[in-house]
């Protein structure tokens, strides 16, 4: 399996979506806060995702000018392995939402 999380950035929050591999959204998407309490949460749902397959899923999100500040220090900080993708990648390639961010990994 090839896990990953995709991120849908925004002022305050993200929209999150996994996938456990090409073509296998895993449940639904969910909406989290940029609180520490809940990034927190939210590696706590990325090691139980590695549980499920075996591998740390790769966390990938776009760029968002400082919005994305918050996420991307807690997640070196805990060592959680992402991509911070160019946003003229994802307009170009027409997706911006944490569902397409998981597509657009697989491609």
């Amino acid at each position: 399996m090839n896990p990953v999380v995709g991120l849908d950035v925004a002022k305050g929050d993200s929209q999150v979506q996994t996938f456990l591999d090409k073509s296998e959204p895993f449940g639904k998407s969910f909406s989290m806060k940029h609180t520490r309490e809940e990034l927190h949460r939210f590696t706590g749902f990325l090691n139980e995702i590695e549980v499920i397959t075996g591998q740390m899923p790769m966390v990938i999100l776009e760029s968002t000018g400082h919005y994305h500040s918050p996420v991307i220090q807690y997640l070196e900080e805990y060592e959680v392995l992402y991509i911070l993708l160019n946003p003229i990648i994802s307009y170009q390639a027409k997706r911006s939402s944490a569902y397409q961010l998981c597509v657009l990994y697989y491609k």
